[in-house]
């Protein structure tokens, strides 16, 4: 996998379906790659970190937890709380979704 881009910024998160406020983030894509170079199309992996010390201890969050975090450039990603210190990760295939899984 290559580091194709870094973000840093701003999000608005939500977790269980509930908007919990916004929250610093630190992003890495990395994207899969074709021995030639070429990329390999949905296959994707994103790891970072969020600030959840800034949000609410009511919120209650949990290991493995779904998350939803909308990035200041309005894209939005689907991400799993590793742990209760703001690790994230999602990994696998985006849209173009291969037939093997």
């Amino acid at each position: 996998m290559k580091l194709v881009e870094e973000r840093q910024g701003q999000g608005r998160l939500t977790a269980r379906g509930e908007n919990v406020g916004a929250v610093p983030y630190a992003i890495r894509r990395y994207q899969a790659m074709t021995a030639g170079g070429l990329p390999v199309p949905g296959l994707h992996r994103i790891e970072g970190r969020l600030g959840l010390e800034s949000l609410p201890a009511t919120v209650g969050f949990e290991s493995d937890m779904p998350l939803h975090l909308e990035l200041e450039d309005g894209r939005q990603i689907e991400l799993r709380l590793i742990d209760l210190s703001g690790e994230v990760l999602a990994e696998g295939h985006g849209p173009g979704r291969c037939a093997c899984c």
